[in-house]
């Protein structure tokens, strides 16, 4: 049960009159009518208990974005439910308006709808639904808490999204599709032409050169089907924030360019989220859902506080992609980890597929380095510099044992990603 604002009123007014009179016996009498209305108004309400709630509307969106969710309230009582409903959500949901009135006929519904503009990925749920019916006069509610469960995934924004037109161009360029009609240097055959001063003697195909009395030799495409394993680093260094966005954050934006550019390229993707355990796998998926597969399994992920376990991400690895494949890593470079974690297991990896790291670069530290106003900027110079010589000899450290490296802050890393992919594509290392 619940009191209104009117019953306080109410007992305001029986006040003024008995201080009026001075009777006091009108304090008896006052507080009896005041009694027998509230308890007439709770009886009359419509109760609680009886009511149904379903919900509909989005289950999933992208964050930053809005979602909807329509709270249906049926009524099957014969009073009119007149009520405050109060739709709980988790905070981080960003759900709106906390608080609704509605009017439901007896035998009746109605609809609430709930917007919700989350601030952080995973699961939003609706914790619960509580409803205070109030009576015809005003003065008094009933009151409980109901459930009607939903669940909105909030998915890593896709900001890197800007870049694939530019980046499927290209890939049509190195595919034979392009306008200009540009061979990729693949190893998949693609057709016959004439040859031309400065095309590859190798290429020269005698059995149809035989045929047409003329010299043709074959052109070649990047090719399909190939896989690709992203393995995201979800370890202590990812949790460290570049421009105020986590590595995290960052990684998965790059992760989702690759897997939309590369499911367009016609090869496979998988994914595998891991620190000490494996936090988040996708296989297998078929390439048209792949890109949605990889963004729902990526909502869930936070970033663990705990130190990489090197060898048992090498031997995931190995173990997912049996055939040779491009292997991206997406991690911090961070000395002590790289040097003691990857860099050990870094040859049998580069001996059986292509490895590709990609980490989130902090261009604080070069604009740390480049200022020298005072000796406390200097100092922070010195300590900036050196911070950078360490990134660098990591990179060099790791290209020396067969992985390629692509270092970028967080709003060039995806566009740099991409690049590089499609470089081993045009290469015919892909």
């Amino acid at each position: 049960m619940a009191l209104t604002g009117r019953t306080a009123l109410a007992a305001l007014a029986g006040a003024a009159v008995i201080l009026a009179f001075r009777v006091p016996v009108l304090i008896l009498v006052v507080n009896g009518l005041l009694l027998v209305a509230v308890g007439a108004d709770l009886a009359l309400a419509a109760p609680v208990r009886a009511l149904r709630l379903s919900r509909s509307g989005d289950t999933r969106c992208l964050l930053g974005e809005r979602a909807s969710v329509v709270l249906t309230v049926a009524n099957p009582a014969r009073r009119t439910l007149r009520a405050e409903v109060r739709d709980a959500w988790q905070p981080s949901a960003g759900a709106l308006p906390a608080r609704a009135r509605v009017r439901v006929p007896g035998g009746g519904q109605a609809w609430l709808t709930t917007a919700l503009v989350p601030d952080r990925r995973g699961d939003k749920t609706a914790v619960a639904v509580t409803v205070r019916s109030i009576g015809p006069l005003g003065l008094a509610a009933r009151q409980g808490r109901l459930s009607a469960p939903w669940t909105v995934r909030v998915l890593p924004p896709f900001r890197s999204r800007r870049h694939l037109p530019e980046k499927l161009s290209r890939l049509r360029q190195l595919d034979g599709q392009h306008r200009a009609l540009l061979r990729g240097q693949g190893s998949e055959f693609d057709s016959l032409r004439e040859y031309v001063i400065g095309d590859d003697v190798r290429s020269i195909d005698w059995r149809a050169t035989a045929r047409r009395r003329d010299v043709m030799v074959r052109t070649w495409r990047p090719e399909r089907d190939r896989q690709i394993l992203v393995m995201l680093d979800t370890g202590r260094t990812s949790a460290g924030r570049v421009g105020g966005v986590p590595r995290l954050d960052a990684a998965m934006d790059a992760t989702l360019l690759l897997t939309a550019l590369a499911a367009r390229a016609g090869d496979r993707v998988d994914l595998i989220a891991f620190d000490r355990h494996v936090r988040a796998r996708v296989v297998g998926a078929p390439r048209p859902a792949v890109l949605s597969a990889v963004a729902q399994a990526m909502a869930v992920i936070e970033p663990e506080l705990v130190e990489t376990d090197a060898a048992a991400l090498s031997s995931a690895a190995l173990t997912t992609a049996r055939h040779r494949s491009l292997i991206v890593l997406l991690t911090d470079l961070n000395p002590a980890a790289i040097e003691e974690g990857l860099l050990p297991r870094l040859p049998l990896l580069a001996a059986r597929h292509e490895i590709l790291v990609a980490a989130v670069a902090d261009p604080a530290l070069t604009e740390m380095a480049s200022r020298r106003a005072d000796a406390a900027d200097i100092y922070d110079a010195a300590a900036a510099e050196q911070a950078l010589a360490a990134r660098q000899r990591i990179s060099v450290l790791l290209q020396r044992s067969g992985a390629r490296v692509v270092d970028a802050p967080p709003d060039r890393l995806p566009a740099a990603l991409a690049d590089a992919y499609l470089d081993l594509k045009a290469a015919g290392r892909l």
